[in-house]
């Protein structure tokens, strides 16, 4: 028989408030060591926390765009554990009654969709965090992160594969994007993940499961779990265990470790936080931050494809953010005549170019409305599509627009038919040996006179008269 992977994801967002969950902290990413604090979020005797209500608005948002149940009342809890970078020694978090529940997400599965169910978001603080890196036998303690707001989302064992589980982390994070509660920038660990990886029989009770802490990369994330399915598979059959435990990926070795035995909920003695009154919601404010809500990718997605007639890969490229699918829209309004030029020449030339210096669509040297006129002049045959693509260039090195461009430096596209035969005949007088192969039969090498004529005009004739008057002339 062959194994089945199970696998389960809590996710951490960092919601992008500017103040910290229960106190009024910045929460400005790169500030020196311990400059963000106050007595509140340090822990210090006697000081109560107050609740951050934008970060209950986005949590509440993002709990609506994924079809789940707002608890209209819901309460915080103490998680009591210690670790050096928990200066209060618990993490006021949500146990018994979370704000969200019982959602879902849809991904895409071989061609199709399958629905992850979302077992519960709760809010809760994030702790400090320790640095080692370049010490010895010492660890640092920065205490800017402690008291910042974040999301656990936490999903149903529903995802049978590594790729299934990137699919949904990749579905999530665009989610939190579009919804504008996260900037979810892994690298600065505003997005993270835990993974709860198991293995069984087909049809049999789930197996012992391990928890891969602090994913924060999609490649790592698939790695890891694929390396940890394997060694719990590799250990059953050799007649081993598998321990309930927390493991670390190592992404240098491709392996993962062991870290420590798994807590359950009992080990951390949660119990209500007596400093926070239950948090009570009305439902016309649910209902007001529900009215609030953007398009959502999956809307957007298949709007794209029946407004602007796109592929389903075109939609789902422009839709990656926000400010991309605007930027489409805006091209797409001034160029309106060709909206699958538009995203041809978004997506495959202005984006790569932007991906080769580091840049993304907020960056563009290139406004819209100058890339609708790049295209402008190659529907009207003033330039060639190879020609536009060195105006490109020079666009997004100058920043001056397409007409300026070509006519600075003589670009514009030969479409006279008396200059266009002139150069065929050259051609074909230069390559008499090759005219008679061709007449004889050898019409492979009309791709050989096409070229020879492009190289003559340096690029400027058009390529669809080139076509049609050597078709005519050869035959002569």
């Amino acid at each position: 028989m062959s194994w089945e992977v199970v696998i389960g994801l809590e996710v951490h967002v960092q919601v992008n408030t500017k103040t910290k969950a229960f106190c009024g902290c910045s929460t400005a990413f790169g500030a020196e060591p311990n400059t963000q604090t106050c007595p509140v979020c340090l822990g210090m005797p006697g000081q109560l926390p107050v609740l951050n209500m934008d970060a209950v608005t986005k949590t509440v948002l993002t709990g609506l765009a994924i079809d789940a149940t707002i608890n209209l009342e819901s309460r915080f809890d103490r998680k009591n554990y210690f670790y050096p970078d928990l200066p209060k020694g618990y993490q006021i978090s949500q146990f018994a009654i979370p704000l969200v529940e019982h959602g879902h997400l849809d991904i895409p599965v071989g061609g199709g969709e399958k629905r992850i169910g979302i077992t519960r978001i709760h809010l809760e603080e994030d702790a400090g965090k320790s640095l080692h890196e370049g010490l010895e036998g010492v660890s640092h303690i920065d205490l800017n992160r402690s008291g910042i707001p974040l999301m656990e989302i936490v999903s149903e064992p529903d995802m049978r594969s590594a790729d299934e589980a990137v699919a949904y982390l990749k579905q999530l994070h665009q989610l939190v994007r579009f919804l504008d509660v996260s900037d979810a920038d892994m690298e600065k660990g505003q997005f993270r993940c835990d993974a709860n990886v198991s293995v069984r029989r087909p049809g049999q009770p789930f197996g012992t499961r391990t928890e891969l802490k602090n994913l924060n990369s999609f490649r790592f994330i698939k790695q890891a779990i694929e390396y940890e399915a394997m060694r719990q598979i590799e250990l059953i059959e050799d007649g081993g265990k598998v321990v309930q435990e927390t493991r670390l990926f190592d992404s240098t070795k491709g392996v993962t470790r062991s870290m420590r035995s798994k807590e359950e909920a009992h080990d951390y003695r949660y119990f209500p936080e007596p400093d926070l009154p239950p948090l009570r919601l009305e439902r016309e404010q649910v209902e007001q931050i529900r009215r609030g809500m953007p398009e959502l990718p999956a809307q957007m997605r298949r709007r794209f494809e029946q407004e602007y007639g796109l592929s389903s890969y075109d939609a789902e490229v422009l839709t990656q953010t926000r400010e991309l699918a605007a930027w489409y829209e805006s091209l797409a309004a001034a160029h309106p005549a060709d909206p699958k030029r538009c995203a041809n020449w978004l997506a495959n030339e202005l984006l790569g170019r932007l991906k080769e210096s580091g840049r993304d669509i907020v960056d563009s040297p290139v406004s819209a409305q100058q890339l609708a006129g790049l295209l402008d002049r190659i529907a009207d045959n003033t330039i060639s599509g190879k020609i536009a693509k060195d105006v490109l260039d020079a666009m997004i090195e100058s920043g001056e627009d397409a007409d300026a461009i070509i006519e600075a430096r003589g670009l514009k596209q030969v479409t006279d038919t008396t200059a266009i035969d002139d150069m065929i005949r050259e051609v074909m007088a230069a390559n008499p040996e090759q005219v008679a192969q061709y007449k004889a039969g050898k019409e492979k090498l009309f791709g050989f006179f096409v070229g020879q004529v492009m190289k003559a005009s340096r690029g400027k004739a058009n390529p669809a008269m080139v076509n049609e008057r050597l078709k005519v002339l050869l035959r002569e």
